[in-house]
């Protein structure tokens, strides 16, 4: 099993990555602040949201399987209701990446959708942001970092 640092590292070397459940009204979601640092950073980020059409100024798509030419990695920051439909979308289109993003409230990680995807191969990440790792790292999450992984909110190996 790899360390969190090293599978955000892999991950987060990925350049066509999704983040489901960006809003439209962008204030106070997880989701669009992960969706904003990615584009910000230069990666070739997609919106996934079934309720839009655009969100962020940019095109939104309503699943995974509507984005030309696939992704490299999902980050999914929807209830954990939603994860294992996700989950199941990731498995079908061969994603080997997704992170399940969680901060210090209840976060996106179903145990069920970790399972199935890690039975299928892929790398789950489950817990934390990939805002706090790497280049999309700002100063406010790697103090955060430290202080849910001791949470357990941010696991230390994946």
């Amino acid at each position: 099993m790899p360390t969190m640092k090293q599978a955000a590292s892999e991950f987060l070397a990925q350049k066509r990555i999704a983040v489901t459940g960006v809003s439209r009204n962008p204030k106070g979601h997880g989701s669009n602040v992960v969706y904003q640092r990615l584009r910000d950073r230069g990666y070739q980020v997609f919106a996934i949201n079934p309720n839009a059409d655009q969100v962020e100024g940019d095109p939104c798509y309503h699943d995974l399987r509507s984005v030309p030419d696939g992704v490299d990695a999902v980050v999914i920051a929807t209830s954990p209701a939603h994860a294992e439909d996700t989950m199941r979308e990731c498995i079908e289109l061969g994603v080997k990446q997704v992170w399940m993003h969680r901060g210090p409230g209840a976060g996106s990680v179903s145990p069920a959708a970790v399972a199935d995807g890690r039975a299928h191969g892929i790398t789950v990440l489950d817990g934390g942001c990939p805002c706090m790792f790497d280049k999309t790292a700002d100063v406010g999450h790697k103090v955060m970092r430290p202080m849910l992984t001791m949470a357990k909110h941010v696991p230390r190996r994946v």
